[in-house]
């Protein structure tokens, strides 16, 4: 496979980015090798700058739910971007963009518009503090929410201690206010809580993990928390980013059955442009500004490009009942099939999936938290990566990130993922 205009591109954009890269998972760090530049998408497919295909198992870590360039989102940004891109003003798109997803998520009684799932997360910390009059939040390890100083953070000698930064730039201060636990572990949770009494404002969490590899909440462990939350009084956020309508029309919340108090959104609500959102309970976001003393602005939140994507896809979602079902057949017969061809080299692998989104570890499962994700056999999965790169399929450039299904995929994209996984397996 040639990619001589993706090694040239690189070695420029290392002189001028850091690492030749605006986000470090495409560097490749963790799985060797340079970065692959793409040019154009469509469906299922992506294509390079050298010409090359490939079959697209990231879909923009999770927004082209439906497949890329879709003509009915490809069609409504550009009839929005004839109107001009930004006005700094409101628009009706963003009042028709909030009944959608209020419509869609029952967790959601107001919400507001930001630029991205960093933001978001930020925001709805902010609002849970100004809430409860409350300082500390509860993070769990291996969940991440952006690169907010405050959850930049992981535990410290042991799960029961205060954090200590995991990045330099980020203060002892900051850190002291976050407290971590270990994923599908109440108990910590619980410990957190009884030992600091009337301090902790939120826990935050993703429901569905997609950051440490996909790893699915244990049963009742999302009610055990929304239950400690109303005996502690405690502001219990989803972060959806990820699998905010993707995994169900109401999210990880709909599919399990829970309800936080808050929930932040990104990614399809976007179309894949850059959009994120939080909303929840009327009484806490009437504490955000306007409204309330939490400040919080953006000069292009709600922009009206964005907001022409996003409503479109949210409206393609409401009108096909049988996404979902879909979804789950399609990634279904890819988990059984990827789990199938390497028992039969005997080769120890765990693969989780819920809905649309998986991952495959390098090692013997469960996998149910950081510290279980972490025994994967990095080395290996580079090879494999590398070696279903060269045979046209773009997997996630990392062990510890969730892949995505998207519609556009079919029975031949299903067929010629299989076959890629067995030819590299055969080799391995």
């Amino acid at each position: 496979m040639n990619t001589e205009t993706s090694q040239k591109l690189f070695e420029e954009a290392r002189h001028l980015m850091p690492g030749g890269v605006n986000s470090p998972v495409r560097a490749f760090k963790s799985v060797g090798g340079n970065p692959v530049f793409m040019k154009s998408a469509s469906g299922a497919w992506l294509t390079d700058v050298d010409g090359n295909r490939y079959l697209d198992l990231i879909n923009s870590w999770g927004p082209m739910l439906l497949g890329h360039a879709r003509p009915e989102v490809v069609q409504a940004v550009q009839e929005a971007a004839i109107h001009s891109f930004s006005f700094g003003t409101p628009t009706s798109a963003e009042v028709e963009m909030a009944n959608l997803i209020i419509a869609l998520v029952p967790g959601v009684e107001m919400v507001r518009m930001v630029n991205s799932g960093t933001e978001a997360t930020l925001s709805a910390i902010r609002v849970a503090r100004g809430f409860t009059g409350k300082e500390k939040i509860i993070k769990f390890e291996g969940c991440y929410h952006g690169h907010g100083d405050s959850f930049l953070i992981a535990a410290g000698s042991g799960a029961m201690t205060f954090g200590v930064p995991d990045s330099q730039g980020v203060t002892n201060a900051v850190a002291k206010d976050t407290l971590t636990a270990p994923y599908n572990d109440l108990e910590t949770v619980k410990q957190l809580l009884v030992n600091n009494p009337d301090q902790v404002a939120a826990i935050i969490l993703e429901p569905v993990v997609g950051n440490m590899g996909l790893v699915n909440p244990e049963p009742g462990f999302l009610q055990g928390l929304r239950d400690l939350c109303d005996e502690y009084g405690v502001v219990l956020i989803f972060d959806e980013v990820m699998t905010g309508f993707r995994l169900s029309a109401a999210g990880a919340q709909g599919l399990f059955g829970v309800r936080p108090d808050l929930s932040t959104f990104g990614k399809v609500i976007g179309g894949g442009l850059p959009v994120g959102a939080y909303g929840g309970r009327r009484e806490i976001m009437e504490k955000v500004s306007p409204s309330g003393p939490v400040y919080q602005a953006g000069t292009l939140s709600g922009n009206p490009v964005a907001m022409a994507a996003g409503i479109t896809m949210l409206k393609l979602i409401q009108a096909d009942p049988e996404l979902y079902t879909r979804l789950e057949q399609k990634s279904s017969s890819i988990e059984i099939g990827i789990s199938e061809i390497f028992s039969e080299k005997g080769l120890p692998v765990c693969v989780n999936r819920c809905g649309s989104m998986f991952t495959v570890f390098f090692c013997e499962g469960p996998v149910r938290n950081y510290t279980e994700a972490k025994k994967a056999d990095t080395i290996r999965f580079a090879q494999y990566f590398q070696a279903l790169l060269s045979r046209g399929v773009y997997p996630a450039p990392s062990q510890f990130e969730a892949m995505f299904i998207s519609d556009a995929v079919g029975e031949k994209e299903i067929a010629f993922l299989l076959e890629a996984v067995r030819g590299v397996v055969k080799d391995m």
